[in-house]
């Protein structure tokens, strides 16, 4: 026995040098450099959003209608807000800001949660820089099924959200099976969502001209751009859940997409199982898109340029790369929101519209820039 105690302190040390090991990556200047860096862009963002609107308040009377103790410590408030109770009585600042201007900044750090680690993954089961939901044809098929519903069955749109995030599983499940020959491969995958995403492109324009109420061309525009307009705690409830789980299986997954990007026969030598590892990864991806399409419609570029600037910031590791993304992309949503929300007042514009906008400009820097992109 007297040897037993020694030893069991000795595989404790070790189990504590190995779990603050593991740990450690989570502490790299540059990453918490960009997690504070965004955090402070979306405080400043939901700042100017729950400040400004059609009821005029101050900054001052904003914040103390965020803060109000009666809501922020009241069950019956929250049970409101996450599980769709009766709303308790408040007073109308705090009424309008958390019933109407706060839901809507948290719809857009969670789309910008699920469309930046949606566009980490693409890129790294592809190995190409430039994949995304949009260029893998996930939001092409969200966009012709919400064109559908709108034109054809005009019935079923209550059901919009979940028809959206339908319709983008099931053109990535078309793009794989177009892909697929004896196995997929990366450029076999971009190509082959270019493929489905011009074909549903060109249906969705066809759709357009067979809708008669302008009521419902202006809400399909609405949908294929992205909007936040008129989100509210219904559109929270839906997405969370569903983020929660995409941010739980991305960091799980990003050892496999780290070994992924070492190449084919790297990740076979290290007895990994390919094509199952690349299809559940995507699922992940198209979850977190399909999530952020059924409230938010399609927003273009931001899983496409998130995980760049991600990777260009914090490196190539997947771990710091979810990480990174998981703010970023609420940084860079909410600034869009705020732009679109405000920019041509009180006209709102889609926030895909400026994210476009964004995007736009920065790849051609970056192609200006870059002599190779494309390949990680």
């Amino acid at each position: 026995m007297s040897g037993t105690q020694p030893d069991l302190e000795t595989d404790q040390a070790e189990r504590s040098v190995s779990d603050g090991t593991r740990f450690r990556w989570l502490f790299d200047p540059k990453l918490l450099t960009v997690v504070f860096g965004s955090l402070v862009v979306v405080f400043v963002g939901a700042l100017i959003q729950v400040s400004y609107g059609a009821y005029s308040m101050t900054f001052a009377e904003a914040w103390r209608a965020v803060f109000n103790p009666n809501v922020l410590f009241n069950p019956q408030a929250w049970d409101a807000f996450l599980l769709g109770e009766p709303m308790p009585d408040m007073s109308t600042e705090s009424l309008i800001v958390w019933n109407i201007r706060l839901p809507r900044v948290f719809v857009a750090v969670l789309v910008g949660m699920n469309l930046a680690v949606s566009g980490a993954i693409f890129q790294a089961v592809t190995r190409n820089e430039l994949a995304s939901p949009f260029i893998l044809g996930v939001s092409s098929g969200a966009g012709l099924m919400i064109l559908l519903t709108l034109v054809v069955f005009g019935s079923l749109t209550t059901f919009l959200p979940l028809i959206a995030a339908l319709g983008g599983a099931i053109s990535f499940l078309i793009v794989y099976v177009i892909a697929w020959k004896n196995g997929t491969s990366p450029v076999r995958l971009v190509l082959a969502g270019v493929i489905v995403g011009t074909v549903f492109g060109s249906l969705q324009t066809g759709l357009f001209f067979f809708a008669d109420d302008i009521g419902v061309v202006q809400s399909a525009i609405a949908w294929t751009t992205g909007s936040l307009t008129g989100t509210d705690w219904e559109q929270v409830r839906i997405v969370l859940p569903w983020t929660i789980a995409v941010v739980v299986l991305s960091i799980a997954g990003s050892r496999q997409m780290n070994v992924l990007l070492l190449g084919e026969q790297t990740a076979k030598s290290l007895g990994m199982s390919i094509e199952k590892v690349r299809f559940a990864l995507s699922g992940v991806a198209v979850l977190a898109a399909a999530a952020s399409i059924a409230v938010a419609g399609i927003v273009g570029f931001v899983g496409l340029i998130v995980p760049h600037m991600v990777r260009n910031l914090v490196g190539s590791d997947s771990k710091k790369l979810i990480v990174g993304c998981l703010f970023v992309g609420p940084a860079l949503m909410v600034s869009a929101d705020v732009g679109a929300r405000l920019a041509l007042s009180p006209t709102q514009i889609p926030v895909g519209i400026v994210t476009g906008l964004i995007g736009g400009p920065y790849f051609l820097y970056l192609m200006r820039k870059q002599q190779n992109m494309g390949e990680i």
